[in-house]
């Protein structure tokens, strides 16, 4: 079952409304749904969820392109909405972000280093496909109080951990 909510950020706080993604095909139709609720082109955060699964947060700010965190990649590329996250991050029409995920150094080694023999890594995984794990700009929330240790660290209930850090959990829970 999915879970998907509109934060917007207004003078007095937080505004919370639930969505249909049923119209959602692409990363242009959800960033064009979060721009509708904008208020003077401020920050507007999308909360999807997979019970379970996975989150992700698509922050969109006036005309700027949007920034993406999932929290398990390969369980979001299994599941409609979050394949539309996750095919943006690994590769989509911007080049930007394919450069931005190469510098993520997925597999813990550093260039040119082999990776040990018979290691199992969870996040090593072939071209193009989802790492198990986050992906992502893991900076998307540090200007409103979540570092990137705090948003890797969410491993339960991830979108309510976010809105509480926010000061948004009341909001939220209101159209959850």
């Amino acid at each position: 079952m999915y879970f998907a909510a509109l934060l917007a950020r207004t003078p007095d706080g937080w505004e919370a409304s639930d969505t249909e993604l049923d119209d959602v095909e692409t990363l242009s139709d959800l960033t064009e749904l979060a721009r509708e609720v904008s208020v003077d082109e401020d920050t507007v955060l999308v909360f999807i969820e997979q019970e379970g699964a996975w989150f992700g947060v698509v922050r969109v700010e006036g005309e700027d392109d949007p920034r993406i965190y999932v929290s398990d990649a390969a369980a979001a590329a299994r599941s409609s909405y979050g394949e539309i996250l996750t095919d943006e991050l690994l590769g989509g029409d911007d080049d930007d972000a394919a450069d931005e995920l190469d510098a993520l150094n997925l597999d813990g080694t550093e260039d040119g280093e082999p990776e040990a023999a018979g290691e199992d890594d969870l996040t090593d995984s072939p071209a193009g496909a989802a790492p198990v794990g986050p992906l992502g700009d893991r900076e998307i929330l540090g200007d409103l109080g979540v570092s990137a240790k705090e948003l890797l660290s969410i491993e339960e209930d991830g979108l309510m951990v976010i809105a509480e850090a926010l000061g948004a959990s009341e909001v939220l829970e209101t159209v959850r």
